[in-house]
């Protein structure tokens, strides 16, 4: 008998507690797994919601048991599993039926998927979902990408199951085909930047001013008190304060420092260069983790050319300029991450609404911070407007943007890498330099490849005095 409102495929972590929000939230499901003893015990260990759940063995099942028109939420691996679920479900829905993909999917493969569907077989929404286990199963942040008409049909139940922001839901649309995806990927390039900054200061507290793994942890919950309050710092305290359950140390000084990734940060690396999006500090964040996997080079790096020396000296550097430092570094690396966005919007001619992007990341999302509501103020006042132009943000970098010089100084000249916040501040010269040096790149492009070049009395595009000596 036909009685849930939405079905779901895939328990593992993230679906099994998408699944239990979605009961929670007062929505009957169906939910099937490959393995059907997953789909078992799921149903078994879900106390008062399991009346909600219908558990399913077979796909055929999980269709039957979804009241029509169907809506069925895949989370599963992203790419080719995508398709063969797709595959799989197509024959057995009717028309008008719907599957989303909720999966950490790349947007091209999601607009393929839409153009698909936009000729015939099952309706097909790609959304964004970010927050961790912990944010599907009591709120994420919900990125909509599909036709309108889509979204609308299950808009009720993914603003109920997101997170809220003083009762807004995190929940919106963001355009057609892989918008939403589009958008969760470069939340997630800004996500691996944030993560990056704050390792980079850790790393001046740890190795510059030899502060043990709780006083950094102290520092840390300081600051969350303060402009950086957000979650990445909340919990980047937290795992600095944890002990370790086999030695009694620090945990944190038991970790080995490989950075893993599942690829997100990179696409939007390679995502920006397509949109001439200078995103330096995502890129130097992904260069970052891809360099942390180098361990074997590293160490033979540091045989041969000696680690950094130990102490930055004294007064060097203050805990009070690292914190001004770093609220720079997040300012400059949203700024890169809306602007992109920006620029997506005018290639693909998609309406991604910068201000409500800051709003649906304002709660729920691993990047939820403070400043995130000032964004969204100073988005709305002007959407097209590079924030860091934004008078808020102007202000905040004029006051702050001499730290941020003084802790990439101190740390180059102590040895102490910071690639993120370098990046961040290079682009900061960069953009209030009115007169860069490309002047002379556009001459060197003519000089061997005759480009020509435009000039400063705006004449016509013009060859130099050199001839061609290609």
């Amino acid at each position: 008998m036909s009685q849930a409102e939405i079905g779901l495929i895939g328990l593992g972590t993230m679906g099994a507690m998408l699944a239990l929000n979605i009961a929670e939230k007062g929505f009957p499901i169906a939910v099937w797994n490959r393995t059907v003893a997953t789909t078992r015990a799921f149903h078994e260990n879900a106390g008062d919601l399991a009346a909600r759940i219908t558990p399913t063995e077979t796909l055929q099942a999980l269709v039957a048991a979804i009241k029509p028109p169907r809506a069925i939420i895949l989370m599963v691996p992203a790419g080719p599993v995508v398709d063969d679920e797709i595959a799989a479900l197509t024959p057995l829905l009717s028309p008008g039926d719907m599957i989303i993909d909720a999966g950490n999917a790349n947007f091209h493969d999601t607009d393929r998927r839409a153009a698909d569907a936009a000729k015939g077989g099952p309706r097909f929404l790609g959304i964004g979902v970010s927050g961790g286990e912990e944010g599907a199963r009591h709120g994420p942040s919900i990125m909509g990408g599909g036709e309108r008409a889509d979204w609308d049909r299950v808009a009720h139940i993914l603003e109920a199951i997101s997170a809220k922001y003083e009762g807004t839901p995190c929940a919106t649309y963001m355009g057609p085909g892989g918008a939403g995806h589009f958008v969760k990927a470069v939340h997630n390039g800004i996500e691996y930047a944030d993560m990056q900054m704050i390792a980079e200061v850790y790393g001046v507290m740890r190795d510059g001013m030899g502060l043990s793994a709780a006083e950094i942890a102290e520092v840390f919950q300081g600051w969350n008190a303060g402009p950086l309050q957000s979650y990445l710092i909340e919990i980047s305290g937290e795992v600095a304060a944890a002990t370790d359950p086999i030695g009694g140390g620090p945990i944190l000084d038991m970790i080995l420092d490989r950075a893993g990734q599942k690829g997100t940060g990179r696409w939007t690396a390679i995502e920006a260069q397509h949109l001439a999006a200078p995103i330096t500090v995502i890129e130097a964040a992904v260069a970052a983790r891809n360099i942390s996997a180098r361990l074997p080079e590293r160490q033979a790096g540091q045989a041969l050319f000696g680690a950094a020396p130990v102490g930055l000296g004294t007064g060097a550097l203050s805990i009070d300029t690292l914190e001004q430092a770093l609220i720079c570094g997040k300012i400059l690396c949203y700024a890169q991450g809306f602007a992109m966005i920006s620029a997506a919007a005018a290639a693909f001619d998609w309406p991604l609404p910068l201000p409500d992007i800051a709003r649906v990341w304002r709660e729920g999302c691993i990047i939820r911070s403070a400043m995130l509501n000032d964004m969204a103020t100073a988005l709305t006042d002007h959407p097209d407007r590079n924030l860091m132009l934004a008078p808020a943000f102007a202000d905040r970098l004029m006051a702050t943007h001499v730290a941020l010089r003084n802790a990439v100084a101190a740390a180059a000249v102590h040895g102490l890498p910071m690639p993120a916040l370098s990046a961040g501040l290079a682009y900061f010269d960069m953009m209030r330099t009115a007169r860069s040096t490309a002047n002379l790149i556009q001459g060197q492009r003519d000089f061997f490849g005759a480009h020509g070049f435009d000039r400063l009395d705006g004449a016509d595009s013009h060859h130099g005095p050199w001839g061609s000596h290609g």
